[in-house]
């Protein structure tokens, strides 16, 4: 028997517009079927005016401390200064000064620019740093904090009332996808029932897709989606926030890596397949498929929506107007009948979804 890798079946919706393809890999590693929609993509960083002015304000006069936030952000910041002229200048400006990173990739970008931090907590957490920063006293102090790609007003606004002057640095900036097609087109997959889990890794993305899903009118129907049937993952809460808004559940990994989001993913998927016996033939439910005796079956979205329904409560009766309600476009009771058909079709075995007359229809699960 030809072994069956553990995603195999699942369909995975990448909404990432940095890492992307890093991410994706490590699904398809897995067996799994990965569909790309960026729900925001980055803003150039030497284009980035905003970038250069707040450059040159910290560069007229001392600075008591820079916090980075971002490896890749660091790195580009330093990058862009070169190209306007401005580099030797700022990292002489950073190395009289104290530099804080959030995490070790922060920490990597700033000793590969020939710098040293002064401190980082393990816990790589911004709110760390923070209270770092404010137990060590800045009162009448000048600190600029790195941004990762939208605005930190607690962290900022606790340091100015604490007395000191901030300089907000926005080395890259998040904007709506070029081209909004992948995306869509993945929202529609969330709601026809063909994706079964997104992964983020910003909080940035989340907003976008909320927003478009909103703009769209599709909002509902996505919040309803990811509330039961497809996996939230983010990297870590404050990429969580957004969907923690609106109430959507989410997992996510003991420690905010892409590594760990992409096990965090598979866990959860597999801990929310299915494993039954109807008909005396072993199933397992695999997102856009199913084992039959260790035999794959692909299942188109219907019948797999009606496979779902049945395997919610194994052996119960489920009447047609139930199934109804679990059919991506919903429909009427011939669309329920012809899903089923479908189904047995797709399962190799007739025998497997059993009709009740005059009541509807159950899987073959003995008492």
């Amino acid at each position: 028997m030809t072994e069956v890798l553990p995603l195999a079946g699942f369909v995975i919706g990448i909404t990432a517009a940095r890492r992307a393809d890093e991410l994706g890999a490590l699904f398809v590693r897995k067996g799994a079927t990965v569909r790309y929609g960026p729900a925001i993509r980055i803003v150039p960083l030497a284009d980035d005016t905003e970038l250069r002015a707040a450059t040159r304000r910290l560069l007229e006069d001392r600075v008591d401390a820079v916090v980075a936030t971002t490896g890749i952000g660091f790195r580009g910041w330093v990058e862009a200064a070169e190209g306007w002229g401005l580099g030797e200048e700022l990292l002489d400006r950073l190395g009289k000064s104290s530099l804080l990173a959030r995490g070790p990739k922060a920490k990597g970008a700033i000793r590969a620019a020939g710098l040293s931090e002064d401190y980082s907590p393990a816990s790589e957490s911004n709110a760390e740093v923070l209270r770092h920063l404010l137990d060590s006293g800045v009162d009448g102090q000048r600190i600029a904090v790195q941004l990762h790609g939208e605005p930190l007003p607690y962290f900022v606004d606790s340091l100015r009332a604490a007395g000191a002057e901030v300089i907000e640095v926005p080395v890259y900036r998040w904007v709506g996808p070029a081209d909004p097609g992948p995306l869509d087109r993945l929202l529609d997959g969330v709601l026809d029932g063909s994706v079964d889990a997104l992964p983020f890794t910003s909080a940035p993305a989340v907003a976008s897709m909320l927003a478009v899903a909103k703009r769209t009118g599709r909002l509902p129907g996505i919040v309803r989606a990811l509330e039961k049937r497809v996996v939230a993952a983010c990297v870590g809460p404050i990429t969580a926030a957004p969907l923690a808004a609106l109430g959507i559940p989410t997992v996510q990994p003991a420690r905010s890596r892409i590594g760990a989001l992409a096990r965090t993913v598979s866990d959860a998927l597999e801990s929310r397949s299915p494993r039954l016996t109807a008909g005396g033939r072993s199933i397992e439910l695999r997102g856009q498929a199913a084992l039959v005796d260790g035999q794959w079956c692909d299942i188109a979205p219907a019948p797999m929506a009606m496979l779902r329904a049945l395997a919610e409560s194994p052996g119960r009766v489920f009447s047609r107007r139930e199934l109804i309600s679990a059919l991506p476009d919903g429909g009427e009771e011939h669309a329920v009948e012809t899903a089923i058909g479908r189904l047995r079709s797709s399962l190799g075995s007739p025998k497997l979804v059993q009709t009740v007359v005059k009541r509807g229809y159950r899987l073959a699960v003995d008492p």
